[in-house]
C-alpha cells in the first residue's frame, strides 16, 4: 500500500480504522430506517408492553404521524444543505473538530434515541424529539462525511475504497442487527435497548479509530501531507476509486458522486473544433448541457427509490398466517435483501456498462423504474382506504424488492460512470459538482412524493 519512503501500514491498522469509519458515517440513517416498526408502535400509543416491539408493522390509519415520509424527507434535506454547507466550513472550522465533533454529537443524539426506549412518553413529544436527532443526526453525518473524503484525498486509493465499502455495508449491518435483537428471545423492551445500543457502540469505535490515527505512522505520512503535496496522489485516487469501489457495494452519498465523476481515464471526449484548446475556467452551463440528461437520470432514480422505500416497503407486511415468517418477514424481504441486491447492481458496473453514454436507452429504463411505485403500492398493505391490494403472495414484494434493489444500484452506478466521458477533462470539477447537487435533488424529490403515495394508499 505504502510506496517510496513510505511507512508501512501495520496490522493494516490505518485501513481497518478507515473501514470503521466509513461503517459509522451511514449507521444513524440505517439504523433509523431498519427500526420504522419500533417507531409505528410507540407513535400508536400501545402499552408498554407491545410499544417497543421491533417486529409488528403499524400502519394504515394508525400511522397517524407519517413517520415513514417524516424520517426519509428530514434526513435528505439537512444532508442536501449541509454538505453544500461543508464547501465553505472547511475554511473556517479545523478538520479535527469537524470529524470529532460530529462523532461526539452522533453518538449523543443515537444515545439519546436509546434512552428514550425505557421513557415512557406521549406519542406527541416522542415524535418532535425523534425528528429533531434524526434532523442533527444527518446534519453532522454530512459535515462528517464530507470531512473524511478530504482526508482520504491524501491516502493511497486502497484507503478510499475500503471507506466506501464500510459505508456499503451498513444498511445490511443495521439489518442483521435487527433480527439478532429480533431472535435474541428477550423482552421486546430489552430488545429494542439493544438494537438501539449497537450503533453507539459502532460510532465509539469510529471515535477510537479516528484518534488512534495521528499515533499510526504510516496516517501520519500522508495525514500531514499539504494540499499541494497531495495533487497528485489525490489524482490517482480518484481515478483508480472509479473502478475498484464499483466491486465493494458503495452507498448513494452525495460525496462519492463527486470523486467518481471527478476523473475518467477510460474514455474522453474529443474537443470540438470551435472549443478553446487551453483549459480556463470551465462555464457551468456548457457542463450542465453535456451532461443534462445523465443528470436527469440520476435524480429519477433516486426520486423513484426514495418514494418508496422506505416510506412504502416497511409497510407491506406478510400474508400469510401470524408465525415467525411474518415476524421476520419485513427486515429480510425489505431491508437486508434491497440492502444486498444494491451492493450487487452496484458491482455490475465492473464487468460491463450498458447502455453507453450515447444509447437512449438508458432514460427509457430510468423511466421504466416508475413502474415500481403502483407494484408496491399494490402489495400486501393492510389497514388502506383507497387502492385494492393486487398482489397479497409474499413471492410478489420478494420479486418487486430484488429487481427494485438491483436496478436501483446498477443505474445509480452507471449513471455516475458515464457522466465523466461526456466532458472534457477540465471540467470534470464542474461536472462532479453538479452531479452532486442532481443527486441530492433527486433525493429530496423523492422523499416528498412519499407523502403524496403514502395519501394514495
Amino acid at each position: 500500500m505504502a510506496r517510496g519512503d513510505a511507512p508501512r501500514d501495520s496490522y493494516h491498522l490505518v485501513g481497518i480504522s478507515f473501514f470503521i469509519l466509513g461503517l459509522g458515517t451511514l449507521l444513524p440513517w440505517n439504523f433509523f430506517i431498519t427500526a420504522i416498526p419500533y417507531f409505528q408502535a410507540r407513535l400508536a400509543g400501545h402499552s408498554n408492553s407491545t410499544a417497543r416491539t421491533l417486529s409488528t408493522n403499524h400502519t394504515g390509519s394508525e400511522d397517524a404521524f407519517n413517520f415513514n415520509n417524516w424520517v426519509t424527507l428530514l434526513s435528505q434535506l439537512p444532508l442536501l444543505l449541509f454538505t453544500l454547507l461543508n464547501s465553505f466550513l472547511y475554511q473556517c472550522i479545523p478538520e479535527t473538530v469537524r470529524i470529532l465533533g460530529s462523532l461526539l454529537a452522533i453518538l449523543l443524539l443515537f444515545a439519546l434515541t436509546a434512552a428514550l426506549v425505557k421513557v415512557d412518553m406521549s406519542p406527541g413529544p416522542f415524535f418532535s424529539i425523534t425528528m429533531a436527532s434524526v434532523c442533527f443526526i444527518n446534519s453532522f453525518s454530512a459535515v462528517l462525511q464530507g470531512s473524511l473524503f478530504g482526508q482520504l484525498g491524501t491516502m493511497p486509493s486502497t484507503y478510499s475504497t475500503l471507506f466506501l465499502s464500510g459505508q456499503g455495508l451498513a444498511g445490511i449491518f443495521a439489518a442483521l442487527a435487527m433480527l439478532l435483537s429480533m431472535a435474541s428471545g428477550v423482552d421486546a423492551q430489552t430488545s429494542a435497548l439493544g438494537y438501539f445500543i449497537t450503533p453507539c457502540v459502532g460510532i465509539l469505535m469510529s471515535i477510537v479509530c479516528y484518534l488512534s490515527l495521528p499515533h499510526l505512522k504510516f496516517a501520519r505520512y500522508y495525514l500531514a501531507k499539504k494540499p499541494s503535496q497531495a495533487q497528485a496522489q489525490e489524482l490517482e485516487t480518484k481515478a483508480e476509486l472509479l473502478h475498484s469501489d464499483e466491486k465493494n457495494g458503495i452507498p448513494n452519498s452525495p460525496q462519492r458522486v463527486a470523486l467518481t465523476l471527478d476523473l475518467d481515464l477510460e474514455k474522453e471526449p474529443e474537443p470540438e473544433p470551435d472549443e478553446a484548446q487551453e483549459p480556463g475556467k470551465p462555464s457551468v452551463f456548457i457542463v450542465f448541457q453535456k451532461i443534462w440528461l445523465t443528470a436527469l437520470c440520476l435524480v429519477l432514480v433516486f426520486t423513484v427509490t426514495l418514494s418508496v422505500f422506505p416510506a412504502i416497503t416497511a409497510m407491506v407486511t406478510s400474508s400469510t398466517s401470524p408465525g415467525k415468517w411474518s415476524q421476520f418477514f419485513n427486515p429480510i424481504c425489505c431491508f437486508l435483501l434491497f440492502n444486498i441486491m444494491d451492493c450487487l447492481g452496484r458491482s455490475l458496473t465492473s464487468y460491463f456498462l450498458w447502455p453507453d453514454e450515447d444509447s437512449r436507452l438508458l432514460p427509457l429504463l430510468v423511466c421504466l423504474r416508475f413502474l415500481f411505485v403502483p407494484l408496491f403500492m399494490l402489495c400486501h398493505v393492510p389497514q388502506r382506504s383507497r387502492l385494492p391490494i393486487l398482489f397479497p403472495q409474499d413471492a410478489y414484494f420478494i420479486t418487486f424488492m430484488l429487481l427494485f434493489a438491483i436496478s436501483n444500484g446498477y443505474l445509480v452506478s452507471l449513471t455516475m460512470c458515464l457522466a465523466p466521458r461526456q466532458v472534457l477533462p477540465h471540467e470534470r470539477e464542474v461536472a462532479g459538482a453538479l452531479m452532486t447537487f442532481f443527486l441530492a435533488l433527486g433525493l429530496s424529490c423523492g422523499a416528498s412524493l412519499s407523502f403524496l403515495f403514502k395519501a394514495l394508499l
